[in-house]
């Protein structure tokens, strides 16, 4: 039965067909400082990050240790909220805890 394109040929995928890229993650970054107490920080991590109490506690020594810790990865806009949520926790709580975000490596 003849299909009308010659024998071999390559079909092309259609819109519906094509793979979806992921898209971008961002990592959510706190910041140790010499005010932040370490309790405000693992509470942060728990109630806005979802960590466990030991998970929490791990990261924050990291941070404390480090300068810097991943408090989680996620999409821009779900990143971008996080931060929002730590700054304003921050401000309210009156501590100067830096939250960031920067894109994460891509890995081929």
């Amino acid at each position: 039965m003849s299909t009308g394109k010659p024998e071999g040929a390559v079909r092309e995928k259609t819109k519906t067909e094509k793979k979806l890229a992921r898209p971008r993650l961002w990592k959510v970054l706190l910041h140790n400082d010499d005010y932040t107490t370490k309790e405000f920080v693992v509470e942060i991590l728990q109630q806005i990050f979802g960590h466990t109490e030991v998970t929490a506690t791990a990261i924050m020594l990291h941070i404390h240790n480090n300068g810097m810790g991943v408090a989680g990865i996620y999409t821009y806009e779900i990143a971008e909220t996080k931060v929002s949520e730590v700054m304003e926790a921050a401000e309210e709580a009156e501590f100067p805890l830096l939250c960031t975000m920067e894109p994460e490596e891509l890995s081929e």
